[in-house]
């Protein structure tokens, strides 16, 4: 295709996701923006974080208080700049992270870099997580660009640095912390380590700086569910959110415990085996799917996890023989993914409990999560590895094409 045409195709594709956007995304005011702004503001003025609401809601700041930390630039900025900081920030890590996973496959294909990840661009302005995580002023995305940039280029390449990133995620919100245990499945035991005591770091860091937000914290706020709003909600895409809409009384913990396990037991075998194969980027894929899964609240704008799972399923399509009916059903599974993941169709059943078609409907995006974790197929396993043990010495993948690279004898990780 000509740069006239890719420029051509580009354009037509971004007027085509702003007129959707425009038409069919649910504005939210950068609410949870909001609420970290005003919290942070409270905060600085003498009130104690936990203590703030924002006005007309019953939501509060339910982060760390590290998160409270790295926000505290906020104080001193108008509400515009906040949001300008805040879509900016999101857009480049969107960019960054995309040009990172398509890179395997755009030096497969000898795509043109820059038109790829346009196209790219355009189709995740689409993507109903993604354009929550935007509309709300959200920081999943931050998260997931740190925790792949520490698995993707310092982790699997045995660096000193191998664990930072993810240790800094936990420590400003728990749930990658799913990620540590990713690195204890997989046997990188000094990049466990580095990312367990760069969350402690960061978490006593922050309880010597703000001792009573700490305490707060830890005693009360992280325990109060009613802070992060009700289980059954639509919006509530995890495990849990399926059992809680199952019947209108308590969901059951004792079935939720029993999906959790089988979920982790799928995750255990897949992560061990994407290692094994020197496949960084599926484990990231596949703990990402799992840590939306388990989660006791994943809400819709929680699903840009599965931005690396999507990807895979494009690239190891093209890894695929042209019209074989392998490429057929990976570019198959992905655009019926992505179609319903951007189709707000989970919302047709809100409020509703009970009921086979409330059961299949509501969970939509839960089952392309199982979906994904279940089907996407991991790299061709590297000549001459058996084991999790002896293939993870393979450590490092070249980035720009995407392939193992063997090591000699053993890799510090």
């Amino acid at each position: 295709m000509s740069r006239g045409r890719q420029i051509a195709t580009v354009s037509a594709l971004a007027a085509a996701a702003l007129v959707f956007v425009a038409f069919f995304a649910q504005r939210h005011g950068f609410f949870d923006l909001n609420v970290y702004y005003g919290a942070v503001r409270f905060w600085t003025n003498g009130g104690e974080i936990y203590d703030f609401v924002r006005p007309n809601s019953t939501y509060g700041f339910t982060y760390p208080p590290f998160a409270a930390l790295t926000m505290l630039p906020m104080a001193v900025l108008s509400w515009p700049a906040a949001i300008v900081v805040s879509s900016v920030a999101t857009a480049l890590v969107t960019w960054w992270l995309l040009r990172l996973l398509l890179g395997p496959v755009i030096a497969a294909q000898r795509w043109t870099p820059w038109f790829a990840v346009a196209v790219a661009l355009c189709l995740v302005a689409v993507y109903e997580p993604m354009r929550e995580t935007f509309l709300f002023g959200q920081v999943n995305m931050l998260l997931l660009g740190l925790v792949a940039a520490d698995l993707l280029l310092f982790t699997r390449k045995g660096s000193r640095w191998g664990g930072v990133g993810i240790g800094l995620a936990t420590a400003i919100k728990l749930t990658p912390g799913i990620f540590i245990v990713y690195l204890l499945v997989t046997k990188r035991w000094r990049a466990a380590a580095v990312a367990s005591g760069t969350a402690a770091a960061a978490t006593l860091a922050a309880g010597v700086v703000a001792p009573d937000a700490t305490r707060e914290f830890w005693t009360s706020a992280l325990w109060d569910t009613d802070r992060v709003g009700v289980l059954s909600f639509i919006s509530n895409q995890s495990l849990q959110g399926v059992v809680a809409r199952l019947t209108a009384g308590h969901p059951s913990k004792a079935l939720w415990a029993v999906l959790v396990v089988a979920v982790l037991a799928v995750w255990f075998v897949r992560s061990r085996a994407a290692v094994a194969r020197g496949d960084e980027v599926a484990g990231l894929a596949f703990t990402g799917i799992i840590g939306v899964l388990i989660s006791p609240v994943t809400w819709v704008h929680h699903l840009v996890w599965l931005i690396p799972a999507l990807v895979l399923l494009v690239e190891r399509a093209m890894e695929s023989a042209p019209r074989s009916r392998r490429r057929w059903a990976l570019l198959g599974l992905a655009g019926v993914s992505y179609v319903i993941l951007s189709s707000r169709v989970v919302w047709l059943w809100e409020g509703e409990v009970g009921g086979l078609g409330t059961l299949l409907g509501s969970n939509a995006y839960v089952w392309v999560c199982l979906a994904l974790l279940c089907c996407t197929p991991l790299a061709a396993a590297p000549v001459g590895s058996a084991s999790p043990e002896g293939a993870a010495q393979l450590g490092d993948v070249d980035v720009a094409a995407g392939r193992p690279v063997r090591r000699p004898k053993t890799v510090r990780v």
